[in-house]
């Protein structure tokens, strides 16, 4: 066995370049469709489902695509999450100061147990089903004024800067005691983060402003007594300060990124196949099963989760060395008829969706899942009760897909009604 701390992110990956006897091609990233991925991922799944893949850097490594063995893995504790290990399987040189290198404090997902473990357990009361329902009211208060503004505004306007965004916006800073008045400020630093085009320099300074903003505003609840989030984890005393403003900074970017994507994108979806928007808006008793089933014909996460072996490993048929990056696909595992027999590729609200892996599996997997959720059952919903007529107010090639970006959706989503 190899310990974790002889890992290095080189590994031994070139030295094992020829075990699994494929010809290593980048992670296919052109897509045929805006609600699809890449053909080629679906090749890879039937063909090789653990399969040479070459990163950017030229470091070869593996691509994994079927659901049972993404789920396996996800589930396993010999192949780490850490930061120092990780690649980006695409090129993006805003990841460069982040990986590569020990995480951030309180940045949980690029830790394994123990340390992601202690700092999770002081999250997750925050995220049960049980405060999602305690939330609940708060949120369609949210939606329901959201949607009024839009009312008077009136058609055409972006339904993203309008309702996909400011909604998840709204509830992440109440949940965590944001003022809602600073949501500028993080949403443009956020987008830095997450842009597939962003130098190391500028994710780096986008970074240390978000720090440098929650560390503030930590600060001064020291002596306060609102109720949210980062009070009480003040309050907790368990983490220190800049724990707390890892996790902050953590939960405040993809707390409102990750939703108003599936938001975004879900609403397009919808619009896209009228027999099924159809069926959403005549039978409300089908609105947690349509979400389940978005979440996972969708699966914004499109470049996948990065995994590391702590040591070789017999897998799916492969022999995956100790040091190798592993890009496990969510889009590939979440579309396997393996999983989900009955046309994968087609878009349908009756069907039982779960075991999707839109939020990932395992240790990791996504802690404000049952807030996204409760989201999208508020909002969609809410949103074509109101404006029943809604449509597309450009065609369909007009939409500019965030492509480039690491969450996929829409930047922009013209609508009227």
């Amino acid at each position: 066995m190899t310990r974790d701390t002889d890992i290095t992110p080189s590994g031994k990956a070139d030295s094992a370049a020829a075990d699994g006897g494929d010809t290593p091609a980048p992670h296919p990233t052109l897509r045929p469709g805006p609600f699809d991925p890449p053909v080629e991922l679906g090749e890879s799944r039937e063909q090789q489902p653990v399969r040479r893949m070459r990163y950017p850097d030229g470091h070869v490594g593996w691509l994994v695509t079927s659901h049972s063995l993404a789920r396996s893995m996800l589930a396993d504790p010999r192949f780490s999450a850490r930061s120092e290990f990780k690649r980006s399987p695409v090129a993006r040189p805003g990841a460069e100061p982040f990986y590569g290198a020990p995480a951030l404090g309180g940045w949980l997902v690029d830790m394994d147990a123990p340390e992601h473990t202690r700092i999770r357990q002081r999250l997750a009361g925050s995220f049960t089903a049980r405060r999602m329902r305690e939330m609940r009211p708060g949120v369609d208060r949210i939606v329901d004024g959201l949607l009024g503004d839009m009312g008077r505004a009136g058609p055409p306007l972006d339904l993203v800067s309008h309702f996909a965004l400011a909604v998840p916006s709204a509830v992440i800073c109440e949940l965590l005691g944001v003022p809602y008045g600073s949501r500028a400020e993080f949403q443009r630093n956020s987008e830095i983060l997450f842009s597939l085009d962003a130098t190391a320099a500028e994710a780096a300074a986008a970074m240390d402003r978000l720090s440098a903003f929650l560390r503030r505003l930590i600060t001064a609840k020291a002596g306060g007594e609102d109720d949210g989030l980062l009070r009480a984890l003040v309050r907790d005393g368990t983490l220190d300060t800049e724990e707390i403003t890892g996790v902050g900074v953590l939960l405040l970017t993809a707390g409102h990124e990750s939703t108003s994507s599936s938001l975004a994108l879900s609403t397009y979806a919808l619009l896209a196949h009228p027999d099924q928007l159809a069926l959403f808006k005549a039978d409300p008793e089908l609105v947690d099963n349509a979400v389940e089933e978005l979440l996972r014909y969708l699966t914004v996460f499109h470049f996948g989760v990065p995994r590391t072996p702590l040591e070789d490993v017999e897998f799916g048929g492969r022999l995956l060395r100790a040091g190798e990056s592993v890009t496990v696909s969510l889009p590939a595992a979440n579309r396997d008829p393996a999983r989900f027999a009955d046309a994968p590729d087609r878009l349908d609200i009756t069907r039982k969706a779960s075991g999707h892996l839109a939020f990932g599996y395992g240790i990791h997997q996504c802690l404000g899942q049952n807030l996204v959720r409760m989201e999208m059952r508020a909002a969609l919903p809410a949103l074509f009760r109101r404006f029943p007529y809604l449509a597309l107010a450009v065609p369909p090639e007009e939409i500019p897909l965030s492509s480039d970006m690491s969450v996929y959706g829409v930047h922009r989503l013209p609508v009227t009604w």
